[in-house]
């Protein structure tokens, strides 16, 4: 079934979780599910890792969130880049690279989606939301 307000990336992941009808919304956006019978969010599951049950709907999530963990990757890679874990205000976590200085970026950041697949590595990108202020001492 082909949609033109969904990219190929969000059919591909409404595919594997039953029938996509979502209400029409931006382009970018991540799509999880949410079990039907304890209500626990996930990210590209076929069973919910609390019950197992496999009745499972498909949600777009807002797209904001917080680092809980960055590392920088030096390996198999023209230049440095950096992997995190983020966790979104849905409750699930995913993991991206998160656009800016590498040094600048810690856990407890707030981010918020940029592109939700990265063209090389199919991951999603986010930005920072805010700069924080950070004293050096």
């Amino acid at each position: 079934m082909y949609h033109p307000s969904i990219s190929v990336f969000q059919q591909g992941a409404g595919l594997s979780a039953g029938t996509l009808d979502l209400p029409p919304a931006r382009e970018e956006a991540i799509l999880f599910q949410r079990c039907d019978w304890c209500g626990t969010a996930m990210y590209h599951r076929l069973l919910c890792p609390v019950c197992q049950g496999s009745e499972l709907r498909t949600e777009r999530s807002a797209g904001t969130g917080t680092v809980r963990h960055t590392t920088v990757v030096h390996r198999n890679t023209p230049a440095a880049r950096n992997v995190s874990l983020v966790e979104l205000a849905e409750g699930f976590v995913v993991r991206g690279r998160v656009m800016g200085p590498l040094i600048g970026i810690h856990s407890g950041d707030r981010v918020r989606l940029s592109t939700a697949k990265d063209p090389v590595r199919g991951e999603p990108v986010f930005q920072l939301v805010d700069e924080p202020y950070r004293a050096w001492t």
